[in-house]
């Protein structure tokens, strides 16, 4: 079996899709003008001005949901791979994927906004690259398509690697305990404990919903992250004099890479990709959740995510790479290591290499702090995963009934739910192979399909000139008419729009703009 997922891996992930993500990112920046950087302002301000509804969440909401898939275990045990097998230089393939990648979060989150949909069962709002799909393209295969295959990635690819991360740093703490047999698989006692409660807390929120989950990852993620950062500095400016050195190490292995330039490239794009999710077609789901005046607000809102790899996954390298506590894999059949400055039996697709930095720091509470927020990240993103799996559930049996609609997301709560416990009691390097076809499968479609969208239309570019058009003229309230732009399909603006027309009419005093 490892074999064959190694195989499957190996094909998904060729040097076409890598290419694939940095080219459609560079496309996408190059076609917004570099929106990442021409309103980066804007994405922060608008990340606290929407509201929640009875129907959507609001736009912070939206991107917590959202940075609860990224922000896992891509930023702690990813950079530790792309460093263990890809060298420093990997780790600034991740930068240059996230700074691009933020153009191609926009235009996917822009999308979703776009051809939303009221959920005709619960009445809350869905949307994603299935959706986009089957309206923009008329394609309702390529939507049935991607909605399976997104709910084979992140009901049964992906939620394995995040409870494997967990329990690893829980076991790095605790320890292994006494040792148990179960089927075929040794596991130690303190790894059953973890996975115990990781399955109970799961089961609690994921039965609960998305509002559930947005309330949830609201306050974990921020909360975690900003930790997680200011410890991370406080190592980096107790070392002040070497971070030049560190980050000349990064930029001058990314292009004279100790274990190949094709391995820095590799890894860095594949982590990186772990790590921000840009183009994977994740992001959009909780994007067409959020309440928002404008289709475009949401985009810019999820392009701010780049700031994710910046600020995390660069922490954790620096903490890394500062304290020397990595070892670089050789390609060989041999796998002698290239560099070697931690013991050899060192775990490289696990946290050990960051839990090994802050101990060398913090002694002892160092380690249990990543432990901890090992699995606040990676269980932020198993419900993030969740609630990607449940809205394509949705899309498939939205025409269905409730019988079925509700049949579907108990399947897929249980399918999840026994993923999460494969894959917290599998070997690391066997469970994350998994987990890259899921993120692979899901990129190679989404990037695909939104190339082609922008083909045959541009609808999210003419939204950004549509919107930053409503900014420059000051309006007190933003509009969006798909008429207007020759955009079909898009149920959810197009009601708004002809309430918001009723309602003038009801008022001809009423204005909209200054």
């Amino acid at each position: 079996m490892e074999g064959l997922v190694n195989l499957v891996n190996g094909i998904i992930w060729s040097p076409a899709l890598i290419y694939l993500c940095l080219g459609a990112g560079l496309f996408y920046s190059i076609m917004t003008r570099f929106v990442q950087v021409r309103l980066f302002g804007e994405m922060i301000k608008l990340l606290f001005t929407g509201k929640s509804s009875d129907q959507g969440i609001s736009s912070f909401q939206a991107l917590a949901v959202s940075l609860a898939g990224r922000v896992g275990m891509g930023n702690i045990a990813g950079v530790a791979a792309a460093i263990g097998f890809g060298g420093p230089g990997a780790v600034f393939w991740m930068w240059v994927v996230a700074f691009l990648g933020a153009s191609t979060a926009y235009v996917e989150s822009t999308l979703a906004q776009i051809y939303k949909e009221k959920d005709v069962i619960t009445g809350e709002y869905r949307g994603g690259p299935a959706y986009y799909f089957e309206r923009a393209l008329g394609q309702k295969w390529y939507g049935i398509l991607f909605a399976i295959s997104s709910i084979l990635a992140c009901g049964i690819f992906l939620p394995g690697v995040q409870a494997n991360g967990v329990i690893n740093a829980f076991a790095q703490v605790m320890g292994e305990g006494s040792v148990m047999s179960i089927g075929a698989l040794e596991v130690g006692s303190m790894r059953l404990v973890a996975l115990a409660i990781i399955l109970v807390v799961l089961g609690i929120i994921i039965f609960g919903g998305i509002k559930r989950i947005a309330t949830f990852t609201e306050y974990a993620v921020p909360f975690m992250a900003l930790g997680y950062i200011v410890l991370a500095l406080i190592i980096m400016f107790t070392n002040f004099d070497m971070i030049p050195q560190v980050f000349g190490l990064i930029v001058s292995d990314a292009f004279t890479a100790q274990a190949g330039f094709g391995a820095a490239i590799g890894w860095g794009v594949k982590r990186g990709i772990y790590s921000n999710e840009a183009g994977q077609g994740t992001g959009p789901h909780a994007a067409a959740a959020a309440e928002v005046e404008h289709p475009s607000q949401q985009g810019l809102v999820q392009a701010f995510s780049y700031v994710d790899t910046l600020l995390v996954c660069s922490a954790t390298a620096f903490m890394i790479l500062t304290m020397g506590t990595y070892n670089i894999q050789g390609t060989l059949p041999d796998g002698q290591f290239i560099v070697q400055n931690v013991a050899a039996t060192t775990e490289i697709n696990a946290p050990a290499f960051t839990q090994m930095a802050m101990e060398s720091v913090y002694g002892g509470f160092g380690n249990t702090f990543i432990a901890i927020a090992v699995f606040f990240f990676a269980f932020t993103t198993i419900l993030a995963y969740y609630y990607i799996a449940e809205v394509n559930v949705a899309y498939l049996t939205r025409f269905v009934g409730r019988s079925a609609n509700k049949t579907g997301l108990f399947l897929v709560k249980i399918l999840i739910m026994v993923m999460v416990a494969y894959g917290g009691l599998n070997s690391a390097g066997y469970i994350w192979a998994i987990g890259d076809i899921g993120v692979g499968l899901m990129a190679w479609l989404n990037i695909v399909g939104i190339l082609v969208i922008f083909i045959v239309a541009r609808p999210t570019l003419t939204m950004l000139k549509d919107y930053e058009a409503q900014r420059k003229a000051g309006v007190e309230r933003y509009s969006f008419d798909p008429a207007k732009f020759g955009i079909k399909n898009a149920p959810y603006w197009e009601e708004r729009h002809l309430k918001e027309q009723q309602r003038m009419a009801a008022d001809p005093l009423r204005k909209e703009h200054k």
